[in-house]
């Protein structure tokens, strides 16, 4: 059988592209505790207040449909990224 090198130290382009970053890990907090204020705010309220019926589920739309995806999409970027323009 032959061995094969395994280089450990550089991943895939395609891998290194998928990997998240700290500004991902930041807006994904953002987007948790956007979320965790939203239920907050749901169970403070009486039952048919505005709080309740109306700004709480805005908050959590915010947050789930706002913020998560963006922490999940965004990407820095970058001028080696892509091809140069002239």
């Amino acid at each position: 059988m032959a061995k094969v090198k395994k280089d450990g130290t550089k991943q895939s382009p395609f891998i290194e592209k998928l990997t998240l970053k700290n500004t991902n890990f930041i807006i994904f907090g953002v987007g948790i505790l956007t979320i965790i204020i939203g239920y907050l705010i749901m169970a403070s309220g009486d039952t048919y207040s505005f709080r309740t019926l109306t700004l709480a589920p805005i908050v959590l739309l915010i947050g789930y449909l706002i913020i998560i995806p963006v922490a999940i999409l965004y990407r820095k970027k970058n001028d080696s990224d892509g091809e140069s323009k002239k």
